[in-house]
């Protein structure tokens, strides 16, 4: 069964110049234990269609199950079962690690001593361990959206919706974290829907991608798939075959070549 499946999902916003349909008729399935790579250009609907699925924005139109609640009649049912890490993370920079945590369990409703546990057990887990008592301030950027990531596990989510995760970490910092979302899967098979606009990063890490353009999906299989039929081989970046399908740049076929 589909932990989350979608039909139609739409959303329009109404502007000074007119209606603007940001999504257009999403029709999305994602399995339990998998790795989704959510692309798309600037202003091709993928935002949105991320703060609908975590309750923060109401469809127009259409109809989502996600973690096995309905999207429009039980959105606290939604939150329970999943989590999200946004962009930009909301800690307060006063505060230390452990006090971060432990208030985020309290905010789920756990008692302080399951809260206090559960921090520690998220501290070891994502490396955190040495910083608990440091506030978020001094924190670097990769250690940060590791606690950012502690936060969205608090409730143990089946499913985690990650919104561009590495932006401005540097190449160690990045690699950790790619370590650490495989390592949710594997250890605990925490099915994970990721944004990003690193393509070197979908294509190491995601099973699937769904490729999405002015709010709709134009493309949706493994990486692998999507570079023989739209680059020409298995071998292709994918980021010549993301621009093949968004038409962001000339087939491979037309490209001239670069002089040696």
């Amino acid at each position: 069964m589909a932990i989350l499946s979608t039909a139609g999902l739409s959303r329009t916003f109404q502007t000074k110049q007119g209606p603007v349909e940001a999504v257009r008729s999403i029709d999305l399935t994602v399995q339990p234990g998998e790795i989704l790579g959510f692309l798309g250009p600037n202003g091709a609907g993928k935002t949105t269609t991320l703060r609908m699925l975590t309750t923060l924005l109401a469809p127009t139109s259409g109809a989502a199950t996600v973690a096995g609640h309905d999207l429009l009649t039980d959105p606290e049912g939604v939150r329970t079962r999943t989590g999200y890490v946004a962009q930009s993370g909301g800690t307060d920079p006063n505060v230390s690690v452990r006090e971060e945590l432990v208030t985020q369990g309290r905010l789920y409703r756990l008692k302080r001593p399951a809260a206090v546990a559960r921090a520690a057990e998220l501290a070891r887990d994502l490396g955190l361990d040495d910083l608990l008592d440091r506030p978020t301030r001094a924190l670097s950027g990769g250690q940060r959206r590791r606690l950012d990531i502690a936060l969205g596990l608090t409730h143990r989510p089946e499913l985690l919706f990650l919104d561009e995760p590495t932006t401005g970490l540097d190449p160690a910092s990045r690699a950790d974290l790619w370590d650490l979302v495989r390592q949710l899967r594997t250890e605990h098979g925490t099915t994970v829907f990721l944004t990003t606009h690193y393509l070197d990063e979908a294509d190491a890490l995601a099973d699937r991608i769904v490729v999405v353009d002015d709010g709709r999906i134009v493309a949706d299989d493994t990486p692998t798939a999507l570079k023989l039929r739209h680059a020409g081989s298995a071998d292709a970046s994918l980021q010549d075959t993301f621009l093949a399908i968004t038409g962001r740049g000339p087939a491979p076929e037309h490209r001239i070549p670069v002089a040696t």
